[in-house]
């Protein structure tokens, strides 16, 4: 499937998954999981979060670790794809 795609099916999706104080390396379980199950999801990155890096860097962060690629990102939403 290509990206533009992906992009198009991520459109509709709701945020699954939440980036929070406690950082990136709290929701890595929890995406892992998810992954697993539907191989597209939303990830949110909170102020709290983002704590003066951009979302660009926080997903691309958060892919590496679960092995996965950032489709989009807008805002301070992430789409990740494995």
């Amino acid at each position: 499937m290509d990206e533009q795609e992906l992009k198009r099916r991520a459109h509709d999706l709701d945020v699954t998954v939440w980036v929070g104080k406690s950082g990136v390396e709290a929701v890595v379980d929890e995406l892992n999981d998810q992954l697993a199950a539907s191989n597209l999801i939303k990830v949110k990155f909170l102020r709290a979060a983002r704590a003066g890096s951009s979302t660009e860097e926080k997903a691309a962060d958060l892919a590496d670790r679960v092995n996965a690629d950032v489709i989009d990102t807008r805002g301070h939403t992430a789409v990740l794809h494995r």
